[in-house]
């Protein structure tokens, strides 16, 4: 399968998805909820997220897995909410961003009112060297390879987030909303040969998570729509 996002990563997709409408979050973060045997449904997050006045428009879904995106105080009070109602399940937290592109500090444009959010996992090689490098490359990347986040604002990309706990990395791209990131994303290299260079690069240092299917790099997590 032809990979369909280009930047930071060399992916593999089975189903494509939009996050809800939101402008920019101030304190950005993800609790990512895993059950490991199946116990808990996205049902029961729904059940849970309406007894206590929490906003399922955060909510996403891949199997068993399930992301909480908003800012840090709020997830934080649904991570301590959800591990005294089930403490077995595995929670991960996804706080300060290793990477924030923001459009609007790159261009001085004003964003869109409202955005739509993107969000993906994978994991970084089992590595610490190659980890580290990975690391360094994002650190100097607006100075090194600036072509990058000229290529992202081309794109009309609003802001890009990257989260790691562990090896674990979280991806969030957001977009104005009602675009697609099927049509925006090719617009990030025309005319920008260093984007591909980049893509290059990072696809060394990136493989699924345990869960995700075999040949698949970056899993999508879908919007809870129910």
């Amino acid at each position: 399968m032809k990979p369909l996002y280009l930047l930071f990563f060399s992916l593999i997709l089975f189903s494509v998805t939009t996050g809800c409408s939101h402008q920019q979050v101030q304190s950005p973060a993800v609790l990512e909820i895993i059950d490991v045997d199946y116990r808990f449904s996205t049902q029961l997050l729904l059940d849970f997220s309406k007894e206590n006045n929490f906003d399922k428009s955060n909510f996403y879904e891949w199997q068993n897995h399930w992301l909480v995106y908003g800012d840090l105080d709020k997830v934080e009070a649904i991570k301590a909410k959800l591990e005294d109602r089930y403490p077995r399940l595995v929670m991960k937290l996804y706080d300060k961003p290793f990477y924030n592109f923001n459009r609007q500090k790159q261009t001085n444009e004003k964003p869109a009112n409202k955005w739509d959010n993107i969000i993906m996992t994978s994991n970084l090689v089992d590595d610490t060297l190659k980890q580290k490098e990975y690391m360094e490359y994002h650190r100097t990347q607006f100075v090194k390879w600036p072509e990058i986040s000229k290529g992202f604002c081309h794109a009309h990309f609003q802001q890009l987030l990257v989260f790691r706990n562990g090896r674990q990395l979280m991806l969030i791209i957001s977009i104005p909303h009602g675009e697609s990131l099927d049509k925006l994303n090719p617009k990030t290299s025309e005319n920008n040969p260093r984007v591909d260079q980049w893509n290059a690069i990072m696809s060394k240092y990136q493989v699924g998570i345990d869960d995700a299917p075999k040949g698949a790099t970056w899993l999508l997590f879908e919007k809870l729509n129910k």
